[in-house]
């Protein structure tokens, strides 16, 4: 597991603060940490159907960044191959979930699972080629294992 201690969502109120802050572009630069996104993530898929992830949240993030002054550039910022990686995995495992599940408790079930361990992407790339370039800018497919449909 990870060695950064998971940082639990309070309550749903918290996880909704979290994704309308993202959207707003208002969200504190601190405060959109491994956890945040995660939130955000399932808070999206759950609850605003008009927004497409797999579309959506590249322009999202990116523009997000822009606004607390992170670059999107080839070594930071924005990261497509973790994001649809990572959308991929959040949609997947909502999909789990018992209905009537609670907003807080599903986003903390997912920030305990696999999933939400930081180094869940490595399970499927090398080092080298998810923080390449090549990966930041673009969709790249995994090198060591293959990802479940």
């Amino acid at each position: 597991m990870t060695a950064h201690p998971i940082r639990l969502i309070a309550d749903d109120a918290a996880v909704r603060h979290v994704g309308q802050g993202l959207l707003a572009r208002v969200l504190p630069k601190a405060e959109w940490t491994h956890e945040a996104h995660l939130a955000a993530c399932l808070w999206l898929l759950r609850e605003k159907p008009d927004f497409v992830a797999e579309r959506d949240m590249p322009g999202t993030i990116s523009t997000y960044n822009l606004s607390v002054g992170t670059q999107n550039t080839d070594s930071g910022g924005y990261h497509e191959t973790l994001t649809q990686l990572y959308i991929k995995g959040v949609r997947a495992f909502a999909e789990t979930l018992p209905e009537g599940t609670g907003l807080a408790e599903a986003v903390n079930a997912l920030l305990e699972s696999e999933i939400g361990d930081r180094n869940w992407p490595l399970c499927f790339y090398s080092k080298e080629r998810l923080f390449s370039v090549e990966a930041r800018r673009g969709w790249v497919e995994p090198d060591l294992a293959a990802l479940q449909d």
